[in-house]
């Protein structure tokens, strides 16, 4: 019977997650992480335990420099975390210091979008306000310049996307981890069809009554949230017949 490349199950695991280790690492150049930080977090988050730099690095094959700072970038990124060094069978002494990726997926890709939003979106506004200001300034200066003019306008519709985007991003960690699971959970469970169909009504709705519905609804308490819900629900049965 032919085997596959290693009888030993522990070999073939490791195998699979250096692999995905080396796979990541690839992607996160294309997601603007550096690829030994990438393969480092998800290297200690398959292997589900902590690990020395030495462990990580022979691994990984990276070099003691390499290795540690992936993994003080990690810790910046809010990915990973020092931990005390598991004991080992026969050793004395203080325990070492040890590494272990930050368990809960949610919490982690929360300080993912934080840090991201830190390092690029809130410099990007930056930069925009005050290209917006001076192109605003030159408008003024040259009223008959229909260039300056067009700038000017492109310069703060622009603006006001990306502050609408960088704002929907930065909701992300601000939410609990357990709300965001549940969030997204929810809307998992909801057909695609659906979801289509409830943005292009809302698209159809004066914005003044749902956000006055919306607004109504979020200082309710969560009994009469419900109640109201099952209201409405009710209403709109009846109403769709």
């Amino acid at each position: 019977m032919e085997r596959g490349p290693s009888s030993d199950p522990a070999i073939r695991a490791e195998a699979i997650r250096r692999g995905l280790a080396e796979a990541w690492g690839a992607m996160g150049a294309s997601w603007g992480v550096a690829p030994a930080i990438a393969r480092v977090h998800i290297y200690l988050m398959a292997r589900g335990q902590p690990l020395t730099e030495r462990e990580v690095r022979e691994a990984l094959g990276l070099s003691h420099r390499a290795a540690s700072l992936a993994l003080d970038a990690a810790i910046r990124w809010g990915v990973v975390e020092r931990v005390e060094e598991p004991r080992r069978v026969g050793r004395r002494g203080p325990a070492g210091t040890a590494y272990a990726s930050v368990g809960d997926h949610f919490r982690w890709f929360s300080r993912v979008i934080e840090h991201r939003k830190a390092l690029e979106g809130d410099p990007i506004i930056d930069v925009l306000e005050r290209t917006a200001a001076d192109a605003t300034a030159a408008a003024a200066q040259y009223p008959a310049d229909t260039e300056l003019a067009d700038l000017r306008d492109w310069l703060a519709t622009f603006l006001w996307f990306v502050r609408l985007f960088n704002r929907a991003i930065g909701l992300v960690p601000v939410l609990e981890p357990a709300e965001l699971e549940h969030l997204l959970d929810l809307l998992a469970k909801v057909p695609d069809d659906t979801i289509l169909r409830l943005v292009r009504l809302l698209g159809q709705l004066p914005d003044e009554d749902v956000l006055s519905l919306i607004g109504a609804l979020s200082k309710l308490s969560p009994p009469a949230a419900r109640r109201s819900i099952k209201l409405m629900a009710g209403v709109v049965r009846t109403v769709g017949r």
